[in-house]
């Protein structure tokens, strides 16, 4: 939804809450407004202490939401040690009670006493979370995504690629957003500090590059602690270091330099990738609301793709390519390249790729776990005669570009940045095993424009508008001179004298062959009909020896094949692939909508299931296509 949307208000089972609604029937009853859905309760606090909640003019004689503007200095962090995890651009509507204790607010706060914002923006997350509780242990990674709607890569310093500053001062010159952290060396210690002045377990956030510094020769990262205290880092060019004694008054006026207990310090970039563990950089989605203040500091803007999918077990959760005979049933997305990045010395194009789970960690769906995500992204060397979307053919003779390692973590979101060389690409977000469901947000971020499609089929029925399996006429004509002669006999028998048979006899048919051979209760009137209906040419209502051989072949050739396992049953993508043998061109939208139909919990489709499918698919695409 669009922020600042009419209406767009959280909904939790009841009528979303529409900010400008509530508003005016507060007014009109002269009262202040108390949120139903997130109450001043334990419940919304979800933690063993008892504090008490307040208004802003409780605590305060003068309280502002903001004053003189909105400062990264503005925030302290409170006793939770949150960090921010999920969020839409949606309109969340609280009230403005706060939990405190002693007549202080107790979490997130302002070093002004009387300014609220940054209260009231954690408690609307917390309220997305279902409670202050839901926002520890949170991924500074997910709070900055929640908050700007942008793309998180995230690098392990330790090993830090050769690029890595180069990667952020072009995140800097795009408005980009990063945080940084130290592992803990001890997990029995929370936040265990250093001799360095560093804290173990803790996130940071950078505020600034600089490398301008003596002509260039060192190059400096800006560091702020969100306790905006005096723990600060105390190594080289940190406050009242003697380093700053070798740069000009003019250095000094463009770095802004104060050396305050602000939580905030300067260090090399070799000395930051020596002590911190872990960098988040979130990138600005290019229609990202930019403030004034940062304006000039955004010189640049990324190009954005984005695609909402899902994996639905039996048709589109394919799993990864360990399991290769489903991996090509995965959602597919074609990408196209043309513009090099500049000033790149190797004619490459940067895009950052990521795949994100969804709502998993809402705390109204505790049930849920991240699951295993990961994508794949191969080269299409003639994309115009590749097929669509691409099968198992092609993935057995190709190698995906992103070799790296750990693929497929656990995480809300993977992301990783490749540097290819213009040209056509597919992209294949999976889950890591097969029939594990999930909806997904694909989303590419690429310095130059590209062009972005789903890999899919194009929806439609043979030209001919026949139902029919995938084997030439040849093999067709063979097959129906090779018919069983008990099945001819039969329907002779029943058929009579005109050797045509309607719906009545086509059931007794049906019923008695097909009990052979599969565990079925029976076939029904109505799809019976509908199979005639289907079959029918002549609209005689009635089947004669060849239309119903026909009828049959789709039974036997179809189902019967496309039944690997002689289960009875079409399971784990067999049905996608017996109906496209039965004449349909189906996308991944309808194959996930057919499943959720059709097909039962385990993901598998019965007879009669597949036969009333598609005859519901003849009469629908009769019509559109």
């Amino acid at each position: 939804m669009v922020l600042g949307e009419r209406g767009s208000g959280l909904c939790y089972g009841g009528q979303v809450q529409d900010f400008h609604n509530l508003r005016q029937k507060c007014l009109d009853e002269g009262r202040l407004f108390e949120d139903p859905e997130f109450p001043a309760e334990h419940c919304s606090l979800s933690t063993s202490q008892n504090y008490e909640w307040k208004r802003p003019h409780d605590l305060t004689d003068q309280p502002e939401l903001f004053i003189e503007g909105v400062s990264r200095f503005d925030v302290k962090q409170g006793g939770l040690g949150e960090f921010w995890q999920y969020g839409h651009w949606v309109d969340i509507v609280v009230d403005d009670r706060l939990p405190t204790e002693n007549g202080r607010l107790v979490f997130m706060h302002s070093e002004e006493g009387n300014e609220f914002w940054s209260a009231l923006l954690e408690k609307a997350y917390a309220k997305i979370h279902g409670s202050y509780q839901g926002l520890v242990g949170g991924i500074t990674s997910d709070a900055m995504e929640d908050f700007t709607g942008g793309l998180t890569e995230m690098y392990d310093l330790t090993t830090a690629p050769a690029n890595l500053l180069t990667v952020m001062l072009k995140a800097s010159q795009r408005g980009s957003f990063m945080g940084c952290h130290i592992s803990a060396s001890n997990p029995d210690v929370i936040e265990g500090r250093c001799a360095n002045g560093l804290v173990e377990g803790h996130a940071y956030s950078v505020t600034g590059i600089n490398t301008t510094v003596e002509s260039g020769s060192i190059h400096l990262i800006r560091v702020r602690n969100p306790w905006g205290n005096e723990t600060e880092w105390n190594g080289a060019w940190s406050d009242q270091s003697p380093q700053w004694q070798s740069i000009t008054p003019e250095e000094e006026e463009e770095l802004g330099l104060t050396f305050e207990h602000d939580g905030e310090f300067w260090m090399s970039y070799e000395d930051f990738i020596t002590n911190f563990t872990g960098l988040e950089i979130t990138h600005l989605s290019p229609d990202h609301m930019v403030g004034e203040d940062m304006t000039e500091c955004v010189q640049y803007r990324w190009e954005k793709n984005i695609f909402e999918g899902a994996w639905v077990r039996g048709s589109t959760a394919g799993g990864c390519p360990s399991h290769l005979n489903s991996f090509w049933h995965n959602p597919q997305y074609r990408i196209t390249l043309t513009e090099v990045d500049d000033d790149d010395d190797d004619n490459l194009c940067t895009v950052v790729v990521a795949l994100m789970q969804n709502n998993r960690r809402s705390q109204w769906e505790t049930q849920y776990k991240c699951i295993p995500i990961g994508f794949k992204v191969y080269h299409l060397e003639d994309p115009d005669s590749a097929p669509r979307p691409l099968d198992l053919n092609f993935f057995q003779s190709s190698t995906a570009e992103d070799s790296h390692e750990n693929m497929y973590p656990c995480r809300r979101q993977v992301s990783h940045r490749l540097k290819l060389t213009p040209g056509t690409y597919c992209i294949v977000p999976s889950t890591y095993s097969p029939n594990q469901e999930a909806k997904f947000v694909l989303r590419v971020f690429s310095e130059k424009p590209s062009e972005m499609e789903e890999n899919d089929e194009e929806v439609g029925i043979p030209e001919d508008e026949e139902v029919q399996p995938e084997e030439e006429e040849e093999e067709e004509e063979e097959e129906e001179e090779e018919e069983s002669e008990s099945i001819q006999e039969f329907f002779e028998r029943i058929a009579g004298e005109d050797l045509e048979v309607d719906w009545q006899k086509l059931q007794k048919i049906l019923n008695f062959e097909l009990k052979k051979e599969f565990d079925i209760e029976g076939i029904t009137k109505s799809l019976c009909q509908n199979m005639i209906a289907m079959i029918d040419t002549t609209q005689s209502g009635s089947l004669d020896l060849k239309e119903f051989l026909r009828l049959w072949r789709i039974i036997k050739n179809v189902f019967k094949q496309c039944d690997a396992d002689n289960s009875g049953y079409l399971c784990a993508f067999e049905s996608r692939q017996a109906l496209k043998s039965a004449g349909y061109c189906l996308n991944n939208s309808i194959c996930n909508t057919l499943m959720y139909f059709y097909g039962d919990e385990e993901g598998k489709m019965s007879l009669n299931d597949f036969l009333t499918c598609s005859v519901r698919l003849r009469t629908t695409m009769g019509e559109y296509y």
